[in-house]
């Protein structure tokens, strides 16, 4: 499955979350480290819902946002 995941950039470092998984969050000091982070959050929330018997939200946000300065989106594929 393949979520999009919104980046926030600034002169704090970076963070990013997933529209899509409420509560699915990363941050770190670059783009690179916080992509890493954010592919593994997906993973361990998806986990984490599985095993609370919860319901996995399909990924249905659209990929294209609004430019804004600091901010970008991609695609992040959760391997589950």
């Amino acid at each position: 499955m393949e979520y999009v995941v919104i980046f926030e950039e600034d002169e704090n470092g970076c963070s990013a979350y997933v529209p899509d998984l409420p509560g699915c969050i990363a941050a770190g000091d670059t783009i690179e480290e916080v992509r890493i982070l954010i592919a593994e959050a997906i993973e361990f929330h998806i986990e984490g819902l599985r095993e609370d018997g919860e319901v996995v939200p399909l990924p249905i946000s659209s990929p294209s946002i609004q430019k804004e300065p600091g901010v970008s989106s991609a695609l992040i594929t959760a391997r589950v």
